[in-house]
């Protein structure tokens, strides 16, 4: 089952970035960012979309170990109490 996981995992990353170098090549044109008052140098579309999307895939791989944090319990732990033999009352 894991090694499933992986596989579906590589194929929308691929898919991710066939979809970005697609865009990027289409759109060649620069450019500029703005966020209130500030503004940034023209930089391709392409180029944006790719650093936007290694942000997000940098980010959620930093902040995935603290999901599971708050769990005390194991789902095999749940599910083990929640199936308890009445011959033990």
């Amino acid at each position: 089952m894991k090694n499933f996981v992986n596989l579906l995992i590589s194929i929308v990353i691929a898919v991710w970035v066939i979809a970005i170098a697609l865009i990027s090549v289409q759109n060649a044109t620069p450019v500029s960012l703005r966020f209130l008052v500030f503004q940034s140098i023209q930089i391709p579309f392409g180029l944006v979309l790719a650093f936007c999307v290694a942000v997000g895939l940098i980010g959620v791989a930093v902040l995935q170990p603290f999901w599971g944090l708050g769990a005390s319990k194991s789902r095999v732990d749940e599910e083990a109490e929640f199936f308890i033999d009445d011959e033990d009352f």
